[in-house]
């Protein structure tokens, strides 16, 4: 299993009640005490889609460590844990606990696989070797232990008392997440540029971690606390209260990195700071004594400590005798005969001890040892050429809080260079996308909140733009065009998409693959959506060649699903909901036959359709005009309109040569087309009327219940309006209705290129863009932008946004 590494990559960032399981067995019991990191998967397959779709965490793999991590680790990956599965790491050594499953370990259809038992003391213990990788594991009171260490498995199958403390901490996380962290920043000394005050042992004790994951971004949020309130500096702030982060108001937008301290009472802050440094407070040295923050720009070798004073008129007062050096645009800057007092009054936060020259900006006291880099970030903040006013920091802000007692910000070359301080190795890594990545501390009675973000950047979008979101691959070619189904946990819209072999993929509106499920054959037409149980919950209905499948969130079967079939289904799943009351009927088709069950999979006895005479063309569908229901096909050169039962409603007489476009609903009349390019409606009392459209044979209809549109060649008809496209291969022009507006959208498969039109024939503004299907246009997050989803490479799922 790849990336499973991240935690250790999220502690460098950061220097930058047990419930009751009596009589239930523990994953914890058979954990270690003194594990340098720990981690808790909720979903093992989540967890790997997505760290191994993380551009960051991809290019991680550069490093020799890290590479060598991937291999010891890599059988993990065959895990099938049907709950959460929990790491802990020891040095060299890892140990795995989840609860025990038969389907949990099979290695039936991996290949060179070698795999011998043998007991021991501990009980029984299973070598597996897989490729270039050895597991062991074995099993103890249900819950399913491995380890690339013979003895550390040993030692987890002896351990009798349960590990209390990570159990409690691990109480405190989200089960919603992909998964948490706890690391003990005892065993893990990461060194981070700049600040040295965040790689010290002592910084604090335990963070526990949420972590969100998706190709291109990845944030953190948990807790953090100190157990001696005096030796852990993470407790300076304890009896402050965090203020607003300002130093990026005049930080410079090409600084590498930022540091923000903020306190709403400095005399507080300074008594805690010398009983962590264990000296006396100085009474004497007043400059100080006004600020609520301090904090460092760093840039390309320079260095500025920023101080925000609350009376900027007062702090003056201490610097009145400073040597003048010079002016620039309108600022003093002035000689610091004294700059050993800021490190002497801020460490180990400061460390630097000659910063000479210092000026004053607004509330800001500027110090430095070059004067030129003084008068850049005057000339920045005049522009307003800031990280305030970047797009790059109001791309991440919205994420972090407003106050903290610790921020640090970085841009690409200063998180190159903390990865490179913490795997020992020099790397020019490929980051140029991710040009601002934020951690925060908020101090809080006694204990820490943590926040972090390491986000690509997109520019912002202009208005009325169209930009691709996110680029998700498929492990092979895509078979069917991605569609949208709601997600009924966030109330939003996630995406599922087929590949050649026949694997199913349910994919987050972030680009997170959430799960992959192997079918008997490809898709037939759109998946449906029902609710089984009536609970809100909803589940995936649809068919295969030989399959009905209904899953449920997880990509589970549901009931007696998936139903098995000797004979091929030829159109897609019809699904009814008569009275809208959720008591489904799913129709199958099997060349000249109807098949309805229940939503438990059972058969409908009350449905007596006879055998057709001929083939059933075109998808079976259910309308309600009025208050009659009507079941409607075509086979051969009939239309049957039937009722509920499958008796025939309406007997139409005549006989039409089908265009094989579906029956719709429109303007109550049962529409289609003919190979002539006709137009064929009829009534809800069976009266035909036929009218020209001049369609040749190859060409595509498809409605709603006021609107028509046609696709013939190049000329697109919407509501009788027409325009001519480029030549081309198109796919079935498609109608959305979404917001109260009317879209029109067909794609040519040849160029590959998306078109969108409204109602009216109209190009929406910066169409066509690139897709290689028919696209799926839904709102699919909270926000008021449309996206749509579409096939990109052959493997590749696009998502793309619409800005209003």
């Amino acid at each position: 299993m790849k990336k499973t590494w991240l935690a250790l990559f999220i502690s460098s960032l950061l220097f930058s009640c047990v419930n009751d399981f009596s009589n239930k067995p523990s994953l914890y019991k058979h954990l270690p005490e003194d594990a340098s990191l720990t981690l808790k998967l909720n979903n093992l397959e989540t967890f790997i889609n997505s760290t191994e779709n993380n551009s960051v965490l991809n290019t991680l793999e550069r490093y020799t460590s890290i590479s060598k991590l991937d291999t010891l680790i890599d059988p993990i990956k065959n895990l099938n844990p049907e709950t959460e599965a929990i790491i802990s790491f020891q040095g060299n050594s890892y140990i795995l606990a989840s609860k025990y499953s038969d389907d949990l370990f099979k290695i039936d259809s991996l290949k060179n696989v070698v795999s011998e038992s043998f007991s021991s003391p501990s009980g029984t213990i299973t070598k597996t070797s897989i490729e270039n990788a050895t597991i062991y594991n074995g099993i103890k009171d249900s819950i399913f232990l491995a380890s690339n260490n013979l003895e550390t498995l040993k030692a987890a199958l002896d351990k009798s008392e349960s590990n209390l403390e990570l159990e409690k901490l691990f109480n405190t996380t989200d089960q919603t997440k992909i998964a948490s962290t706890v690391i003990n920043t005892k065993s893990i000394q990461p060194k981070f540029s700049n600040y040295a005050f965040l790689n010290q042992s002592d910084f604090t004790n335990q963070i526990v971690l949420d972590l969100d994951i998706s190709d291109n971004e990845f944030s953190f949020s948990g807790i953090t606390q100190a157990n001696d309130s005096t030796s852990s500096l993470i407790n300076s702030f304890k009896n402050t209260i965090p203020q607003e982060n300002s130093i990026t108001q005049i930080s410079p937008r090409d600084a590498y990195s930022v540091l923000s301290i903020t306190y709403n009472d400095y005399s507080t802050f300074k008594i805690n700071l010398s009983r962590y440094n264990k000296k006396v407070t100085d009474s004497i040295n007043q400059h100080f004594d006004y600020s609520s923050e301090i904090g460092v720009i760093a840039r390309a070798g320079d260095e500025a400590i920023v101080i925000k004073s609350i009376d900027p008129e007062l702090t003056e007062e201490h610097f009145e005798n400073s040597e003048f050096v010079e002016g620039f645009r309108d600022v003093v800057i002035n000689r610091f005969e004294s700059p050993e007092i800021i490190s002497e009054a801020f460490s180990p936060f400061i460390n630097k001890d000659d910063a000479s020259y210092f000026m004053r900006l607004d509330t800001f006291f500027i110090f430095s040892d070059n004067v030129d880099f003084l008068k850049s970030i005057i000339t920045d903040y005049l522009n307003n050429n800031t990280i305030q006013n970047s797009e790059v920091y109001q791309n991440i802000s919205e994420q972090l809080n407003d106050e903290s007692s610790i921020l640090v910000l970085m841009n690409d070359i200063s998180l190159n260079a903390v990865f490179d301080d913490n795997f020992s190795e020099e790397k020019n890594l490929n980051l140029s996308q991710y040009k601002l990545s934020a951690v925060q501390y908020i101090y809080d009675n006694n204990f820490a909140h943590v926040n972090g973000i390491v986000k690509a950047h997109k520019r912002r979008r202009q208005s009325k733009s169209v930009t691709e979101e996110y680029n998700i691959s498929l492990d092979a070619d895509m078979l069917m065009a991605p569609q949208t189904v709601k997600n009924h946990i966030t109330r939003q819209k996630d995406i599922v998409a087929q590949d050649v072999n026949n694997v199913l993929y349910l994919i987050s509106n972030k680009g997170t693959v959430l799960w992959k499920k192997q079918l008997h054959g490809p898709v037939l037409g759109k998946i449906e959506q029902i609710d089984t149980y009536k609970n809100g919950r909803l589940q995936l209905a649809f068919a295969t060649p030989k399959r009905v499948y209904v899953l449920d969130r997880n990509g589970k079967d549901v009931n007696a699903f998936p139903l098995k079939f000797n004979d091929e289904i030829t159109q897609p799943l019809s699904v009814f909901d008569y009275d809208k009351k959720k008591e489904y009927r799913l129709l199958v088709t099997q060349g000249r036959s109807l098949l309805m069950y229940d939503k438990n999979g059972k058969s409908v006895s009350g449905f007596t359709f006879n055998r057709a005479n001929n083939t059933i063309s075109t998808q079976p569908k259910h309308f309600r005009i009025g208050t009659k229901d009507y079941i409607v096909f075509a086979e051969g050169q009939k239309l049957q309109i039937l009722n509920r039962v499958g008796k025939t409603r309406i007997d139409v007489k005549p006989s039409f040569n089908f265009s094989g476009n579906s029956i719709f609903n429109y303007k109550n009349s049962f529409t289609t087309t003919t190979e002539e390019g006709t137009l064929l409606q009829i009534d809800t009392k069976g009266k035909t009327n036929i009218s020209s459209l001049n369609l040749s044979k190859d060409h595509f209809l498809t409605t709603t219940s006021k609107t028509l549109v046609s696709l013939d060649d190049n000329k697109l008809t919407i509501r009788s309006k027409s325009i001519e496209l480029d030549f081309g291969d198109y796919a079935d022009p498609q109608i959305f209705y979404i917001n109260d507006k009317i879209y029109v959208t067909t794609t040519d498969l040849q160029t590959k290129k998306v078109y969108l039109f409204d109602s009216q024939t109209k190009p929406i503004d910066n169409f066509p863009v690139y897709g290689n299907s028919a696209i799926a246009l839904d709102n699919i997050d909270k926000d008021r932008n449309l996206e749509f989803v579409v096939k990109g490479d052959d493997n590749a799922v696009v998502i793309y946004e619409i800005t209003q």
